[in-house]
């Protein structure tokens, strides 16, 4: 299982967070972090925006590979709850396809990335900040995995 971000867990307590689940997650998969450089952006403009999403899209499916099964974080995508998640998960695994969690930059990702993606997946309408989004993410990942495995964890 790989997951595909933009940008670098700045904060201690983001990275401490992040750490204890992927420490708790290493009893059920492999997983393999890509942390991508965002983009700097000059100025506001479209053009300058746009440029940077193509860049950091770019960075994004040169480290997808053609098996990968790939599940975009998007706002716009379908939401699930976390029972959901597991099933989703354990049919992709059942499938023998490897899993890559994409979260892209500030500003999304282009349409490559978005044809790319084989599934699509919200967590709220809400914006939350992308270190803070990472953590949530490992816990429903692991929470997923203790669903699968029947095994107890807190509601």
């Amino acid at each position: 299982m790989k997951l595909i971000c933009v940008g670098k867990l700045k904060e201690a307590f983001n990275r401490d967070a992040f750490n204890e689940y992927a420490k708790r997650l290493s009893k059920y998969t492999k997983l393999e972090v890509i942390e991508l450089n965002d983009e700097s952006i000059n100025d506001d403009s479209v053009a300058s925006i746009n440029k940077a999403v193509a860049i950091e899209s770019e960075r994004i499916l040169s480290k997808i590979n053609d098996k990968d099964y790939v599940i975009l974080l998007a706002i716009k995508g379908n939401m699930l709850d976390s029972e959901g998640l597991s099933n989703k998960i354990n049919e992709v695994m059942n499938q023998s396809k490897p899993i890559a969690f994409v979260i892209g930059g500030s500003y999304g990702v282009d349409d490559s990335v978005i044809k790319r993606a084989n599934y699509q997946l919200s967590f709220s309408k809400l914006t939350f900040p992308h270190q803070l989004f990472r953590v949530m993410l490992l816990e429903q990942i692991y929470r997923s995995f203790k669903i699968i495995k029947k095994e107890k964890y807190h509601k």
